[in-house]
């Protein structure tokens, strides 16, 4: 099983960056997401270590996000000015598949509408373009690689609780676990509220012009 370095865990929240649990030959990983966006024409950028699904599960959380842009807190001008850039970074075991759906959705969502992802979350789950969220496998490998990382809460597909019987009971009280049937659920759990415009300051009152007093001829 690979080793998750405790330097790898994010030191704080952040805009555009989801952790994402992956399976993989030799067992469960945690990988992050990196979503950025940046003048453009509203194309969808990738690089990284990513396959043929997941570059697929990376589309459909787009175009999710641009048809529910209003809903979502986005501008919906910002998928004609800007280009979304995901990266996965480069590791030694190879990812695919397409349980990083919902990870990619709050990754884009996060950047696009500048609010924060929590560090202390993880998250698992594909999402189809309606932004279902479907079940996945390697549910006790990825809880197991979520824990070696110092997660404290897990999003998992709401299907998958048949499959909590073969999670170490020890893990129960150590992490939280959240079941989601919808991406929205995802993001409700998932991103902070963003900073906030401060109020504008309030005018000066303008008061009513006297009339000049009569002049004495």
């Amino acid at each position: 099983m690979p080793k998750v370095s405790p330097d790898e865990v994010l030191k704080k929240d952040q805009i555009g960056v989801a952790t994402g649990l992956a399976w993989t030959a030799v067992g469960g990983d945690v990988l992050f997401i990196e979503a950025l966006r940046m003048k453009g024409k509203g194309n969808l950028v990738l690089t990284g270590q990513l396959g043929d699904v997941m570059k697929e599960s990376a589309q459909a959380a787009f175009s999710y996000a641009k048809s529910r842009a209003r809903e979502l807190g986005i501008n919906e001008d910002d998928f004609n000015t800007y280009d979304m850039h995901i990266h996965i970074p480069e590791g030694a075991i190879p990812k695919d598949g397409p349980s990083a759906g919902v990870t990619l959705a709050t990754a884009m969502v996060s950047s696009f509408s500048q609010r924060p992802v929590r560090k202390d979350v993880a998250m698992t789950g594909e999402i189809t373009l309606r932004g279902n969220v479907l079940p996945v496998g390697g549910v006790k490998e990825k809880v197991l690689a979520a824990r070696r990382a110092r997660v404290t809460k897990i999003i998992l597909p709401a299907q998958n609780k048949r499959d909590m019987e073969e999670v170490p009971k020890e893990l129960m009280g150590e992490i939280e676990f959240v079941f989601v049937e919808h991406v929205r659920q995802v993001f409700e759990v998932a991103l902070k509220e963003g900073a906030r415009t401060p109020p504008a300051p309030p005018r000066p009152k303008v008061l009513p012009q006297q009339p000049a007093p009569p002049t004495a001829h």
